[in-house]
């Protein structure tokens, strides 16, 4: 690999370079103190077996790099007055982080107890990975972290999603060499084709070669130098490689590689501002290559550790109750000279105070990286504006998610610099293509002639990948920022792993006092289970709700509007909440509108609630509750409810429409929950309940097992069942159509099967007639496709 820089470029003045090492001592031995010591954290006295903690947890093999990298940075932000942040792919670092901090007087000023001193030392390596203090990752309890990193692969796609509509920010990002083996990161690299240098802000990626993981070699640390550079300049950058094993020679080197990778930055973003031609720069990028466990100890017990894999975690076992492994220990600490860097008190010397920002530009206390601190509301229109007229139940029909595309087009119009549609390939496909009448897909990739809304200034973000919208999206909201995530329903489990790293973050920043909500993770999944009878049963599966729920209940929201209209009332509400993920389910295929923009409003705000245009109970006690929950579902309740009222017209029937599905759940568990007096309310405590669910019948049954009438409860969803086939076929093959719902309920209530048998075999034979013909035909019968919503009031028995 090319090495853009000359090894005789020294920067550094030999204050600076002195200054700089004895930082990035202080932040090694820091990083150290943390795995290892109880107490005694300046030495004081030799160590002994009860100043080492009785669990040695931790990760030591990145910390140097990382700590070598958070010195050097906070040179180039006071030589240039940036307002960076730092992202760190190697989370298990996190004793390195938390170390800067320190040193930068961040952490002190977050955890006063934690003070900037002996004490607060001693308060600092006591509490790292021990019961009752603060985990081993860069979690969120770490100042200046917008990522983790305890699962693997998403910093660089962050690292954008912070960039963007922050023309002023400089991401720089750290990414581990093992974590640039997953097949998220590896994505993450084509991002700079969706950055535009004019609006957003720069990403510097510095991939960190120290050539191990866990027990294995890296990849891309034994490839030819060669193949590495290829690797980057075909996506995109500018290598500039740092490496070496002599701390002098390594500075120098990095010193420059920065300046000169900084001054590439501000050139391209110069250029872009100035002249306003947008296109495509080869950004620069950062290779360093250093040793794994740098400076820790060469050897233990005869096995070379530093530059191995054995440097990855705990380089010295057993430090309790082996002599020599704590003589090992000591030596290794004292190596780096703490009196040198800490008075008498602890505190760090005055020349290293000195070489950080100050304020905000810390990298641990850039708002950037406490997004809730710059979050503004978005401007939405109203939403009752963009109602569908609903003159009478089922009088008309629409597509849900069409509507709702004009509504989010004109977000985005009202809103250009702080909300984005993310969505992988499928916008158009989900029937928001109304957006496009604003703004085009962001790209800056080589036009060509035909090429659909594609402009650098785009404000949607397309891109054959899940990972990199979720990822995107979870940067741009932790930053600040609003965003709306598509995408077909089945297909969504690609990012089961990240949502729930993000909904972990969110669970313990709701409790971190310093940390400020940030806009909530909202995903619209359109082209559900329902309606992928054309693409048949790969694209079937509505079990990402299922993976919601085990979240914890302060941050997880499931909505299931059953119309235009009320997909109107929730999202709105949904964007305008804060620290929540909220998933919508909703078709985009032309259905039913049953609701008023009034009626749904107000339908949405209860959350489920007894329809009582569709009942014929009277407001007494219903002999059979029919419950639905999805708009799908609700169709299908609601023909079954005519088809009762018409055949069996002395039946009393509620009907139940559920938008918010934790209402289901005791006010106990979910915030939303209803109390088990309104619950018994609404479903009676001993009446047979149908439940038509748009997903996996248990997860209702779940949600209400504690309720009074759960043994009453009967649900109806989706089983596993599908194929390529027409809509009605569909719910058929899962028991989840009408005619079922009939036999249900004349199998459950009591006394009806005998009187009720005729009509029975009727539905038996409906559903056999149905079948006939779409086999026949290609398509659903007419007595479905025409069936239209009548008003029970009006009907007689045929």
């Amino acid at each position: 690999m090319e090495t853009t820089l000359e090894t005789t470029t020294a920067p550094l003045s030999e204050a600076e370079l002195a200054r700089l090492d004895a930082y990035w001592r202080a932040a090694n031995y820091l990083t150290v103190g943390q795995i290892y010591l109880l107490d005694n954290p300046l030495l004081r006295e030799p160590l002994r077996r009860e100043h080492i903690k009785p669990r040695l947890l931790g990760h030591w093999g990145t910390s140097p790099g990382l700590s070598l990298l958070y010195a050097h940075l906070n040179r180039v932000i006071v030589a240039r007055d940036l307002d960076a942040i730092y992202i760190t792919g190697p989370g298990h670092g996190g004793p390195a982080i938390v170390a800067n901090t320190w040193l930068e007087g961040t952490y002190s000023e977050l955890y006063p107890s934690v003070s900037r001193d002996e004490a607060g030392m001693a308060q600092l390596f006591r509490q790292f990975s021990f019961p009752g203090g603060i985990p081993s990752h860069v979690a969120p309890e770490v100042p200046g972290s917008i990522h983790e990193g305890g699962e693997l692969g998403y910093s660089l796609m962050h690292a954008y999603g912070a960039a963007f509509d922050n023309p002023d920010l400089l991401v720089a990002c750290v990414i581990g060499d093992g974590e640039a083996e997953t097949g998220p990161l590896a994505a993450s690299w084509l991002s700079n084709v969706f950055l535009n240098p004019a609006r957003d802000g720069a990403v510097l990626p510095i991939l960190h070669l120290n050539g191990y993981k866990i027990a294995n070699p890296t990849v891309l640390d034994r490839i030819p130098r060669d193949d590495l550079e290829a690797l980057m300049r075909g996506y995109g950058y500018q290598p500039h490689v740092v490496e070496g094993d002599d701390p002098t020679t390594v500075h120098q080197l990095l010193a420059a590689t920065l300046d000169r990778a900084l001054d590439d930055i501000s050139a391209i973003q110069r250029h872009a501002r100035t002249t306003g031609e947008v296109t495509r720069p080869r950004w620069p990028m950062v290779v360093l290559r250093t040793p794994k466990g740098w400076t820790g100890p060469a050897t233990v017990d005869g096995q070379q550790v530093e530059g191995t894999f054995r440097a990855h975690q705990v380089p010295i076992s057993q430090v309790r109750d082996n002599p020599e492994h704590l003589r090992q220990l000591e030596e290794w600490l004292r190596s780096y000279r703490p009196e040198e860097l800490f008075d008498a008190t602890g505190t760090p010397v005055p020349d290293l105070v000195a070489l950080p920002p100050t304020g905000e530009r810390r990298m641990g206390a850039n708002p950037h990286a406490n997004g809730g601190v710059l979050l503004r509301d978005l401007v939405l229109p109203d939403f009752r504006s963009y109602a569908v007229p609903v003159d009478r139940p089922g009088g008309s029909t629409a597509e849900a998610a069409r509507v709702l595309g004009g509504w989010i087009r004109d977000v985005i119009r009202a809103n250009p610099d702080r909300f984005r549609l993310f969505g992988p390939d499928e916008v158009a496909s989900n029937r928001l293509g109304a957006a496009f009448e604003v703004t085009d897909r962001a790209f800056l990739g080589a036009p060509r002639d035909g090429d659909d809304h594609l402009a650098p200034d785009g404000r949607v973000l397309e891109v054959l990948s899940e990972h990199l919208c979720q990822g995107w999206l979870e940067g741009y909201l932790l930053t600040g920022r609003h965003g709306l995530f598509t995408s077909y329903e089945a297909f969504i489990h690609v990012v089961d792993a990240m949502v729930n790293q993000h909904a972990k973050w969110l669970k313990v920043t709701r409790h971190i006092p310093w940390r400020r909500p940030v806009a909530s993770l909202n995903y619209l999944l359109s082209s559900h289970v329902w309606r992928q009878d054309h693409n048949g049963f790969s694209h079937q599966d509505p079990g990402f709700i299922d993976h919601i729920v085990n979240k914890k209940a302060e941050v997880v929201r499931v909505y299931l509007p059953p119309d235009a209209n009320t997909l109107l009332s929730t999202m709105n509400h949904c964007l305008r909440s804060r620290h929540y993920i909220n998933v919508v389910v909703a078709g985009k295929q032309a259905a039913p509108n049953w609701l008023s923009m009034d009626e749904a409003a107000l339908h949405c705000r209860r959350g489920l609630g007894i329809w009582d245009w569709a009942s014929n109970d009277g407001g007494q006690q219903p002999d059979v509750v029919l419950a639905c929950a999805g708009d799908v579902p609700t169709l299908e309740t609601l023909a079954a409810a005519d088809l009762l009222h018409r055949h069996l017209p002395d039946l009393k029937v509620r009907v139940v429409n559920v938008v918010d599905l934790m209402r289901l759940q005791p006010e106990s568990e979910h915030p939303h929950g209803m109390s088990d007096h309104q619950f018994d309310t609404v479903f009676t405590t001993d009446r047979p309940v149908i439940f038509a669910y748009h997903g996996y019948p248990w997860l209702i049954h779940r949600l209400t097992y504690r309720r009074t009438n759960h043994c009453n409860l009967h649900v109806r969803g989706y089983k596993e069942e599908g194929t390529t086939t027409t809509p009605f076929d569909m719910v058929m093959l899962n028991d989840l159509d009408r005619y079922h719902l009939v036999i249900d309920v004349i199998d459950r209530v009591p006394g009806l099967g005998a009187r009720a048998a005729h009509l029975r075999q009727a539905m038996v034979d409906a559903r056999q007639r149905c079948r006939d013909h779409t086999r026949r035909h290609g398509e659903d019968a007419p007595e479905i496709t025409e069936w239209r919503w009548t008003d029970p009031g009006t009907v007689s028995t045929p």
